[in-house]
């Protein structure tokens, strides 16, 4: 029987979601799932879900629990990844308060920036040791990863193991449908060609019947901005650089120098931007799966619409060796994209089939795009060193490379908000402290 091995399995919803979509696929029928997680309640309330979904679909799948990792990837030919490592306190918590202390403001802090920057540093080493289990006990499986932030640990991965891994993100399968609906243009016969690193992927071609379809777009955006909506900031960045971009508003707000502000506090206001959505949005999600969840652990007939997460379409196009293409982050080896840098991870077309997954050379960028994505790609890699090296230099000088933080910071509130960081995660960044008082003196 061969198996699928999901680590982060507690994250219910998405569990459900992604190994539903592997229980509608008729090439996925008589895999194990095996299911783990370090939470034992949440990873009990997974697999109480996807029996009632296998139930209610009819599929020849084996759910199995396991509360020994290693165990758990043994034989494994998919790892899907979903961890979150500290659980919610470091992301909103830490993450947020501390920068907010020293006049730094954040939406997401997932990816990149400063939450980005830690988030990576406690997470790095997990995702090491899950790869060190892996080429011990499933050498051969892929690793399908869904954790933030994407680049970085798939760069770590791919770079320091042996395991083959590719980033999966949720934003290209959407951006040019959600664009294109938002501007009320018609989405058909639609040719697209997306490549970046991932949320800050571009969107450089788009046609329909063969048809450029960017001079509407800009005229119609341009119209639209004269209004307040939810899609501000990347309307602007399209306006100024020329190219509509993958992931959502709230995220690019913080990617880039131009619009949290100190000195121009109306930014905010001007281009609609959400500051500390990401612990509002935590909250949400915890009271609504609070107040669902009773009634979705005892629903008798559950069921399931296959999504558009590309995880169970990669896995059944290995099986079959019927191709599929889908926007997957890996390393740039040999210059996928030709004007960024090889040790950089980047997001562009793949293919996946029995050959495991081949990636699309998409040559340059137009180079202010690809100096965009430069100013972020310098913070990702000088944070993998860091992590690698366990190295406080490296953090400090991987947060003063980052665009929004060294617009807003000097050089010495960078390093005592750093240190200030570093002291409130405690455990979960072990191997800093020492150096860090060596280097303070």
């Amino acid at each position: 029987m061969k198996k699928i091995t999901f680590i982060g399995a507690g994250s219910t919803i998405f569990t459900k979601n992604v190994l539903g979509d592997c229980m509608l696929s008729p090439a996925l029928q008589e895999f194990e799932f095996a299911l783990f997680d370090i939470d034992l309640n949440r990873l009990s309330e997974s697999e109480v879900l996807l029996n009632a979904l296998k139930k209610t679909l009819c599929a020849g799948v084996t759910i199995k629990t396991y509360t020994n990792r290693k165990e758990a990837l043994g034989g494994a030919s998919y790892v899907i990844n979903a961890i979150q490592v500290g659980g919610y306190k470091p992301s909103t918590v830490i993450d947020f308060d501390i920068p907010k202390k020293y006049g730094l403001r954040q939406t997401i802090a997932d990816t990149t920036g400063i939450g980005g920057l830690f988030r990576a540093l406690r997470t790095i080493p997990v995702m090491l040791d899950i790869a060190k289990d892996m080429e011990e006990v499933c050498p051969n499986a892929w690793l399908l990863n869904y954790t933030n932030p994407m680049a970085t640990l798939t760069g770590a991965v791919s770079r320091y193991t042996n395991v083959k891994m590719v980033g999966l993100c949720h934003s290209v399968q959407v951006c040019t449908s959600d664009l294109l609906k938002d501007l009320e243009i018609p989405h058909e016969n639609i040719e697209e060609r997306i490549a970046g690193i991932n949320h800050m992927a571009w969107l450089l071609e788009i046609k329909s019947n063969g048809k450029d379809l960017y001079p509407e777009i800009k005229k119609r955006a341009k119209e639209k901005q004269k209004t307040k909506h939810h899609d501000m900031v990347r309307y602007e960045l399209m306006d100024k650089f020329g190219f509509y971009i993958t992931e959502s508003s709230e995220h690019n707000a913080e990617y880039h120098p131009y619009f949290i502000k100190d000195k121009y506090p109306e930014l905010i206001e001007r281009f609609n931007i959400p500051l500390d959505e990401y612990p509002r949005r935590c909250e949400e999600q915890i009271e609504n799966w609070l107040k669902t969840k009773e009634e979705l652990l005892h629903e008798q007939n559950l069921t399931h619409e296959r999504s558009k997460e590309y995880g169970s379409r990669i896995i059944e196009a290995m099986e079959t060796n019927v191709p599929f293409v889908f926007g997957g982050n890996v390393v740039n080896t040999g210059g996928l994209i030709a004007n960024l840098p090889e040790k950089a991870v980047v997001e562009v077309p793949c293919i996946a089939n029995r050959n495991g997954v081949t990636p699309a050379y998409m040559g340059e960028l137009p180079e202010q795009l690809a100096a965009l994505n430069r100013t972020n790609i310098n913070t990702q890699l000088v944070t993998i060193e860091a992590a690698i090296t366990k190295s406080t230099e490296k953090i400090y000088q991987a947060a003063m490379l980052d665009p929004h933080t060294s617009a807003e910071l000097s050089m010495d509130d960078i390093i005592n908000m750093c240190d200030e960081l570093i002291e409130a995660h405690g455990e979960m960044l072990p191997g800093y402290s020492k150096e860090k008082q060596a280097i303070r003196q």
